[in-house]
């Protein structure tokens, strides 16, 4: 797994008191070379003719004028005392992240490497004319850009506490991207969307899917939904690219949020976008590292994880003692003491499950059935509810031989059926009310010719269910 950072990583300095701290880099990237990565690749800036792909001119003008005079009259989103104070060189450190993700989705596209973590990325708040949420310009919208260039269709996949509104917005129209967000709720949290209903516009309407949690929501429903909808919406959606946003916000001991979420669901939900890339994706996959405030306890191993996820190798119990040593003083200096002895946290982190937050599980479990139930296909739902089908660890082919079944007759699901094995195949009655067997296989071939996607169950040579 290629892992992005370089001289120009910790330049992005908001300041000494903001919450988003260059600091995190030093345990973060320790703790990372501890387990084994080492950077290979470094980010250099953006050109504007990039930036511009997500950015409009005059936004990066407004930037570049902050970057050179930071005492400038509050504009576009930045300026003191909010969430985007200007400093000096900001745009090159803006543009060297942006950079970072898009060099490294050209290395995946390339195919030099399969997988890459660009831990200082997944500034995901950035709009096209404004900053927002810490964020200057929005390196993973960029990256998916660079990507749809060359005609793939990307899966976007938000972890972070925040919902990931920049992404979700500069794509808005684009039919050849899916954003997925679980997120504390906009009720209770910045940026304050994310709701259910935001599903995308005109062709591209259903491909932004948001799952919002109420404030108090732990491991357990959270990872439950990430394991359940992230595959399924990838087999629904055939993505020829996964990019994916890390962000350690949504920890239980995270200070600007209110889930409870721990390492442990953070470094599973890792492994399993790996496996959504590698089944659906060809191993096509940038993680960034987006969000996280506390960048001695939880920061670090959240980074650690994910690039153990990335490169398939088995969790170590014990994070290393002369690791803890050289950075328990400034852990202390900044009230993150102790620094944690293990790289999976206890249940719940270590807290007591009460009623408050039962009472969030149960009401942020029925959203994410809610959602499941309207964005997952029915066939493919139902198929996987049955136990005829995994997402996660079976590749349903595209024109695959109808007559390969699985055991017990239990059918096949076939997640995209192209035109020539549609050919091979009939009907049972019924599936298609009230036409008749014929005529509705003819009405699906002729919508296959439009470019209509067709899902199949198939026994034998007999399609017994269909989702178009």
């Amino acid at each position: 797994m290629l892992l992005v950072f370089g001289p120009r990583s910790a330049t992005y300095d908001f300041g000494p008191s903001h919450p988003l701290t260059p600091r995190r880099f030093g345990p973060g990237i320790d703790l990372l070379r501890a387990v084994g990565a080492e950077p290979g690749l470094a980010p250099e800036p953006a050109p504007d003719q990039e930036l511009e792909w997500c950015h409009t001119p005059a936004y990066l003008a407004a930037v570049r004028r902050f970057s050179g005079d930071p005492a400038g009259f509050p504009e576009a989103g930045i300026g003191e005392g909010g969430d985007c104070p200007p400093f000096s060189g900001m745009h090159e450190s803006s543009a060297a992240v942006a950079g970072g993700s898009i060099r490294a989705v050209e290395a995946i596209l390339r195919g030099d490497v399969e997988h890459a973590f660009h831990p200082g990325g997944g500034l995901h708040h950035a709009m096209a004319g404004r900053a927002s949420g810490f964020c200057i310009y929005n390196d993973p919208a960029l990256a998916i850009a660079r990507a749809r260039r060359e005609g793939l269709r990307v899966m976007y996949i938000d972890l972070d506490v925040h919902h990931g509104d920049g992404v979700q917005a500069l794509h808005w129209d684009d039919p050849g991207v899916l954003t997925f967000s679980i997120h504390e709720s906009g009720r209770t949290l910045f940026p304050g969307t994310g709701d259910v209903a935001e599903i995308g516009r005109g062709a591209a309407a259903g491909t932004s899917v948001n799952v919002p949690f109420e404030p108090g929501t732990g491991e357990g429903p959270w990872l439950a939904a990430v394991e359940s909808l992230v595959p399924e919406l990838a087999a629904a959606f055939g993505p020829d690219l996964v990019v994916s946003q890390h962000g350690a916000d949504s920890h239980a001991w995270d200070p600007l949020a209110h889930l409870r979420v721990t390492t442990s669901a953070m470094g599973a939900a890792a492994r399993t976008v790996d496996r959504v890339a590698h089944r659906w994706a060809s191993g096509r996959w940038l993680a960034t590292g987006g969000g996280g405030y506390d960048p001695y306890r939880v920061v670090p191993r959240a980074w650690a994880l994910t690039w153990l996820a990335g490169t398939h190798r088995e969790w170590p119990i014990a994070t290393p003692q002369d690791w803890r040593s050289r950075w328990a003083d400034d852990a202390a200096r900044y009230g993150q003491s102790p620094v944690p002895t293990t790289f999976l946290d206890e249940p719940n982190a270590g807290g007591v499950v009460d009623a408050w937050q039962r009472a969030a599980e149960s009401r942020s479990t029925e959203v994410a059935g809610r959602v499941r139930h309207v964005v997952v296909p029915r066939l493919l739902r139902e198929a996987r509810d049955r136990g005829w089908w995994d997402a996660a660890s079976i590749v349903p082919a595209t024109g695959s031989d109808p007559s390969a079944l699985p055991a017990a007759g239990i059918p096949s699901i076939v997640a995209s059926v192209d035109g020539d094995t549609w050919a091979r195949i009939v009907l049972a009655p019924g599936v298609i009310a009230p036409a008749a067997p014929a005529e509705a296989h003819g009405l699906i071939t002729a919508a296959l010719t439009t470019g209509a996607r067709v899902s199949a169950a198939i026994r034998g040579s007999v399609v017994v269910g269909l989702a178009v």
